[in-house]
């Protein structure tokens, strides 16, 4: 055998081992994931139920599935938004006039941030209330060109499209699922039961 090969190993070794990313040098450049499919892996991990939309029909088509899997008939949905309350009209959504009449609430936000799966929401969306005087159940819609980097980004976006006057009680969810009371990293916090519709406008 040669000293190369001795040293080196054959390639045909090689070949049949495929290169693990733990594998990788610690001077490559990590590989970097698409900020949507960042985003997704970690809401999901946060606890968030996820349904990706093509288009609005599928948007309410799965608002109804939503309805009928926690058994909402019969139940009133909180519409803050005059915008979505508009747009939502057709779904025959019974709406709540008080936060203690509603089983969740229907809302947007103001940008899904990739790094941490968290939603960056503002009194655009629930006025001045606190997230814990809110419905434990939140159904969100929004778009993919909603996904920011990191919360840096998602503010320096709502900065630049309400110049005039910039919304207050600026806050994330990022609690999808009961929180464990020993986890205090977490503490504080108000989890929510999340369920996000996604609609492609990219």
């Amino acid at each position: 055998m040669s000293l190369f090969r001795k040293l080196f190993g054959s390639k045909s070794d090689k070949s049949d081992k495929e290169l693990k990313s733990s594998d990788r040098g610690k001077y490559m450049p990590e590989i970097k994931i698409p900020i949507d499919e960042r985003f997704t892996i970690n809401f999901k991990a946060n606890g968030g139920k996820f349904l990706y939309c093509d288009d609005l029909n599928e948007v309410f088509k799965n608002i109804d599935n939503i309805i009928e899997e926690n058994d909402w008939s019969k139940q009133k949905a909180l519409i803050i938004d005059k915008n979505l309350k508009e747009k939502f009209k057709n779904c025959n959504l019974e709406l709540a006039d008080k936060i203690s009449e509603s089983a969740y609430l229907l809302t947007t936000c103001e940008n899904l941030i990739a790094n941490d799966g968290s939603l960056l929401i503002s009194s655009n969306q629930i006025v001045e209330k606190k997230l814990s005087e809110l419905p434990l159940n939140f159904v969100v819609f929004a778009t993919t060109s909603q996904i920011a980097e990191n919360i840096g980004e998602g503010l320096r976006g709502i900065k630049s499209k309400n110049r005039e006057r910039i919304p207050t009680n600026i806050t994330t969810i990022k609690h999808f699922k009961s929180v464990d009371e020993k986890d205090f990293l977490s503490y504080g916090s108000s989890a929510k039961n999340l369920y996000l519709l996604l609609l492609e406008d990219l």
